[in-house]
Order: C-alpha cells, then structure tokens, then sequence
C-alpha cells in the first residue's frame, strides 16, 4: 500500500497536463521553485535525437516483453501475439526536472517512470485488442505548461517532432496497412490531437484507423476527426478530463469534447456506479473493483461525483481532481470497448490479413 501510494503520488504530479491541473498560487510556487530550468531552450542543445530503429527507444513494441504485456487478475489475456490490429500509444508527462526543456532519452529514472505507471496502467489497456507500440521521445518538461516565455512552447513543439517521426516510423518499418488504434494521456493526447489533424484526417489513414483515444486533455474536436457517438462507431475519438464535484467550474470549458466511457456517448446522460465494470490500479494488485466511479459529462468534463475505493484516494492536484486516473477509473470499460470497435471495424474488413512482424531479436529494428 505504501508504494503504491508513493508511486502514485510522483506519477500524480508528472501526469498533469496543460488546462487539467489545479490551478491555485501554491502549486505554481511550488512549480516555479523545484522545476523551472534556470536556462531558456535556446541556450541548451537539445537532447539527442531518437533513434526508432533502436529497441530501447520504443517503451512498448509487441514480441517483446515489456510493462504493457500486463493484465488484470482474473481471466484476461495479452493478445498481443495473434491481434490484428495495432495501438501506437503517446505517453504523458513522467519528466519533472529542472535540468533541461526536454528528457533525454537515456534518463533512465524518467523511463522507468514512464515504463511501470504508464505502460503498465494505461497502454496495457490495448493489449486485448492490439499490439502496443510506445515510442520514447524527448517529452517536454512539466514546466513547459506553465511557461510564458515561449521556450515551453519550443519544447513541446521539439516533443511533438519526436511524436510525429515515430509514428512515421511506425507506419513504414511495422504497420503495413494493418489498422490501428492511435491512443494517449496528457501531454500525450496534446501531441495526438496534432498528429491527428495533421497526419491522419483527410488522407488515406482515416480508413485505417479503427478510433483515437486521446485521453486527458483539452480537445475541442477541431483536428478534423470526428467525436464517436455511440459505442461500436470506428473512425472517430474520445477523450475526456476526470473530476469531482468540488474541482471548480474553472477547470472545465463547454467547447472541450467530453465522450462518457460508460456510456461511450456524447449525449450528456449520466452513468451510475453500477455501468462500470471495473476499475484496476496495478500497484494495488491489478484486481478489477467493480462501482468504483460514476460519470457524467457536463461542461466539457466528466464529473465524478463518488469515488468507492480506498485506491483511489490520493489527489496530488488537488482536491476532485482525478486526472491522473483517467484511465485507472475506467480500465475494464476501456478494454471493452476498444475490442468493440475493433470487431465492428473488422466486420466491414475481412479481407485484411495481418502482416508478419519485422523481428525483434537483434536488438535493432530493421
């Protein structure tokens, strides 16, 4: 209980992403004190490049194990080796440090971070359905999100390249016109949101993908993917932000999309705690609890109005806000669904055979 609890709390803070973090003038002292770089992106070189043809340069890549092959206790499978369809996963924010704009890749504590909270709790999720590919790249710094000196905004925008030539890099070397999911959380689902208008709406890849989930983040559904309407529709995204009923109505804007995932509608109408099959925290065990969270969208947010479990308790950004178990609250549903939508697309695409995998046992992706 005590590392799970010391585990989430650091993941609580590192997960917070812009426009879903509790505002209020001791956290951004906090904030202004222990992770401000003392330099502006421009005076740093960078971090070196990644390298996707490299194995450690992926967190997640099917073939392999690794902390995404994890499933909840009971009777649930990693599918990973016979799926036909792909997920590529953007992780959110596991880099809190002063030191630079962006992670290097080899920041090992980062990738550790990165590796038992996120792919472990959030892109294992996928692997009913699908094989789960997560590149690393050189995430902006959480500070990134509170600056105004533009130099946030440059290293996010360097994040965003590091996004956008893995998923490039997927499409050439793994994909080979399987269908995908493209799914993230945070920081992320920001660079997903621009991926998605940018290399996927309006060009051939739309009928590829089965669904985006860009999780966790301010998305007003202007990247040109439509938002899913009802719970086996393919080709469209969900998102949502988790909070409680004293978050404040600040955090919340009526033009973000908000897509109940007990539901899996956009219609307003509130889920009870019975709609959920279960939710799972891996650090407590991976057992599914079932009722632990209602939800219902209301003022572009998922409003929560009960949490009914003792895993859930810590809230490092405040109080009612849940954003770092956007996932967690929601875990079987989640894996439900994406199964659905991946058999409803399917259905109207049989004549897809699945392509062999390149090989993973070198070490080096070819």
């Amino acid at each position: 209980m005590r590392k799970w609890l010391i585990g989430i709390g650091a993941a609580g803070v590192v997960f917070v992403g812009l426009g879903v973090v509790y505002r209020d003038p001791l956290l951004f002292a906090v904030i202004n004190l222990l992770i401000t770089p003392s330099h502006s992106f421009d005076q740093a070189a960078p971090p070196i490049e990644p390298d996707y043809s490299r194995l450690d340069h992926w967190a997640a890549l099917p073939g392999r194990q690794d902390w995404a092959d994890r499933v909840p206790v009971g009777n649930f499978i990693d599918s990973q080796e016979k799926a036909s369809v792909d997920v590529f996963f953007l992780h959110p924010t596991t880099y809190v440090s002063a030191e630079s704009w962006n992670q290097s890749l080899n920041d090992n504590s980062t990738n550790l971070r990165t590796d038992q909270f996120v792919m472990q709790g959030q892109a294992s999720v996928f692997n009913g359905c699908c094989r789960v590919y997560a590149p690393r790249y050189r995430q902006a710094t959480l500070y990134s999100f509170f600056d105004i000196s533009g130099s946030g905004e440059q290293a996010l925008a360097l994040a965003y390249r590091d996004a956008r030539e893995a998923f490039r890099y997927y499409l050439t070397y793994f994909n080979k016109g399987r269908p995908f999911v493209v799914a993230g959380h945070s920081q992320g689902s920001h660079h997903l949101d621009k991926l998605l208008a940018e290399e996927i709406a309006g060009t051939p890849l739309a009928n590829q993908m089965v669904a985006a989930y860009p999780i966790g983040y301010e998305i007003n559904g202007d990247n040109g993917i439509p938002v899913c309407e009802h719970p086996t529709q393919t080709g469209c995204q969900i998102t949502w932000n988790s909070v409680g009923p004293h978050v404040g109505e600040f955090l919340g804007s009526s033009d973000n999309v908000c897509v109940n995932p007990l539901t899996w509608r956009n219609d307003g109408i509130p889920a009870t705690h019975d709609a959920n099959i279960g939710s799972v925290n891996f650090d407590a065990g991976g057992e599914p609890e079932p009722g632990v969270a209602d939800a219902e969208c209301r003022s572009g947010r998922l409003w929560i109005s009960e949490i009914r479990s003792r895993h859930y308790l810590l809230m490092p950004l405040g109080r009612d806000n849940y954003h770092i178990y956007d996932y967690a609250l929601f875990y079987l549903s989640i894996r439900e669904n994406v199964q659905r939508r991946v058999e409803a697309f399917m259905h109207g695409t049989r004549s897809r055979e699945p392509v062999e995998e390149t090989s993973l046992d070198s070490g080096v992706l070819q």
